[in-house]
C-alpha cells in the first residue's frame, strides 16, 4: 500500500507507570517502505523554516517527539498544513511531495524516517520546477 497524499497516522503506543513507549515498524500503518535514513530537527531558531523542496523518490514519516512543528505539504495542486504535537501521531509523506517546516516550538524534536539515504540528486529545491514535475508525473 503506497500512499500518494500525506496523511496522519497512530503510532502504537504503551503507557505504565514507567511511562510511555512509542514504537513503529515495517508494516505498521503507515509504514509501508524499509526505513533506509533517520535523522533529526532541534533547536531551530524561533522564525525559522527547514524543508522547502520536494523529493523524486524519497517518502517520509515525520514525528514531533517533543514540542510541536506545522508541516505543510503540497503535491503541485493542492497545500494542507499539519500540526505535529504529538509523539503518538505520525506524518507519511509520500515522494513527489513539496515540504516545509515552520512554527518549531523552543522545545521541538522531529524525528524523520526516510525511505532512502541521502541523496541530492533527489531534491527539487525550485518550486515553479517541482510543479512541472509533479504535473508531468501525474500525465504518465
Amino acid at each position: 500500500m503506497t500512499t500518494r497524499v500525506a496523511a496522519r497516522f497512530p503510532i502504537l503506543t504503551r503507557s505504565d507507570a514507567r511511562g510511555h513507549l512509542g514504537a513503529l515498524q515495517e508494516g505498521d500503518e503507515g509504514v509501508d517502505f524499509e526505513v533506509r535514513r533517520i535523522y533529526y530537527l532541534y533547536g531551530v531558531p524561533e522564525g525559522q523554516r527547514r524543508g522547502a523542496h520536494g523529493h523524486r523518490a524519497l517518502e517520509q514519516i515525520m514525528i514531533a517527539i517533543s514540542g510541536s512543528v506545522d508541516v505543510i505539504v503540497d503535491d503541485g495542486e493542492e497545500r494542507r498544513r499539519f500540526r505535529l504535537d504529538s509523539p503518538r501521531e505520525g506524518l507519511r509523506v509520500p515522494r513527489m511531495h513539496w515540504r516545509e517546516l515552520e512554527n518549531f516550538s523552543p522545545d521541538a524534536v522531529c524525528l524523520v524516517l526516510a525511505s532512502e539515504p541521502h541523496d541530492e540528486a533527489d531534491y527539487i529545491w525550485d518550486y515553479d520546477a517541482f510543479v512541472a514535475v509533479a504535473k508531468a508525473t501525474r500525465v504518465r
